[in-house]
């Protein structure tokens, strides 16, 4: 009967307090969104820059501004998440990302490209999983890993669905009238299913579990100091995928074995997220934070130094992806693990927004960074270096202070 209930609550079919389709909607909403806002970019660039005559750079640098929108967006976004609950701001996200998709496709000339971008940067802090994780935290309550889990499954679809319906697009249509398809069935999609499937009253947030602190959470030595070990773990794990195509090409693979070794990593950041729940249930929230970013960084030293043959280099491509996956649901339940559900939406903003930042800024300093350490070599061993550097700052994060907040106990 345990069992029955636990199944219950994390499918939003045993709880009256729950919207029993917040869960299935938002599997769907973090696909679409994700595929058409954030996926269909890269598919879209080479389109893009042939017919505009924008360069590659100025292009990128648009998108990257976005990213940087979204991780500042994230903090006023969390506290109004925090009061108000998902369906509004999720809602608003979904009719702005509609919008600043449409702009996109229509823009006349590169400013107006731009400005687009950082309006989807806006909605990207209120659509992606950012919001979604609060609204799972706060309704699922002591299931909430289940339901997170089963929404970053869905999440992680959005490039294998989108990317080539993206590219078929385009070979037919051109990029423009690619983005507006994808913007309308951006709009189809999630305003909605946002606006429909979270429809539950917000309940009110749990009491805290643990001890009153003279010291604000966020300015406190644990956050700050886990806040430093995100940013690090985040910039060096976005700098690896963006350096595994080059990577694989400098150790003699061609270009589609690359891709396929990138997109196989995808397929391992898939398998790594349904096994998160067992972790959380055997380790401490600071033991499971330091091993894992330690595992990234190892993934990442042995890519560095193994140079064939090219089937291990794709096994251990696989690998990586199993960390990053579990990195994703890490970062999603850090606050909660520690801190209690009160006040998850704003500190979870602020947890992630330098780690957003980071990511923002990691393709581009990592392909930068390559050419001064003599290749990708050198740049793999020094992201190596600084995922170790994070892994102790994860672990100092849980040095002194009062016990943790067991996940399945703050109610």
């Amino acid at each position: 009967m345990t069992n029955l209930q636990t199944s219950e609550a994390a499918t939003g079919t045993g709880d009256r307090s729950r919207p029993r389709a917040a869960l299935p909607a938002l599997c769907i909403t973090q696909i679409t969104s994700w595929g058409v806002v954030y996926y269909a970019f890269p598919v879209l660039l080479p389109h893009l820059t042939a017919d505009t005559g924008w360069s590659r750079g100025a292009t990128t640098a648009a998108f990257s501004a976005a990213l940087l929108t979204s991780a500042l967006a994230g903090i006023p976004v969390g506290r109004i998440l925090d009061r108000r609950g998902p369906r509004a701001v999720m809602t608003t996200g979904s009719l702005l990302a509609v919008a600043s998709v449409l702009i996109i496709a229509v823009a006349p000339n590169f400013y107006v490209f731009a400005a687009a971008w950082l309006m989807a940067g806006a909605a990207m802090a209120a659509t992606f999983y950012q919001p979604a994780f609060a609204a799972l935290t706060r309704w699922w309550g002591p299931d909430r890993i289940r339901a997170l889990t089963i929404v970053t499954l869905a999440g992680g679809l959005a490039s294998t669905v989108f990317a080539p319906i993206t590219a078929l697009l385009a070979d037919h249509l051109g990029w423009r009238t690619t983005y507006v398809v994808l913007a309308l069935v951006l709009a189809a999609v999630t305003i909605p299913a946002h606006a429909l499937a979270l429809r539950t009253p917000w309940p009110p947030a749990p009491p805290t579990t643990t001890a009153p602190s003279r010291t604000p959470i966020a300015s406190s030595r644990p956050f700050l100091l886990l806040a430093l070990a995100f940013t690090c773990s985040g910039f060096a794990m976005y700098a690896v995928v963006f350096g595994m195509v080059p990577l694989m090409i400098e150790r003699g693979a061609d270009p589609a074995t690359a891709a396929w070794a990138l997109g196989l990593g995808g397929a391992g950041q898939t398998l790594g997220r349904t096994l998160y729940a067992t972790l959380s249930r055997t380790t401490s929230a600071t033991a499971r934070t330091a091993t894992l970013i330690a595992a990234g960084g190892a993934t990442t030293a042995a890519l560095a130094l193994v140079h064939g043959p090219i089937p291990l280099l794709i096994l251990l491509a696989v690998l990586a992806g199993v960390v990053r996956g579990n990195l994703t649901l890490l970062q999603a339940t850090a606050i909660s693990d520690r801190w209690g559900t009160s006040h998850y939406g704003r500190l979870s903003g602020l947890l992630s927004a330098p780690a957003t930042v980071a990511a923002a800024l990691a393709p581009w300093a990592g392909a930068a960074l390559a050419g001064s350490l003599g290749g990708y070599d050198g740049l793999f061993v020094a992201l190596a270096a600084l995922s170790a550097a994070a892994a102790a700052l994860a672990l100092a994060s849980g040095w002194g202070t009062i016990p943790e907040a067991h996940p399945r106990l703050d109610r």
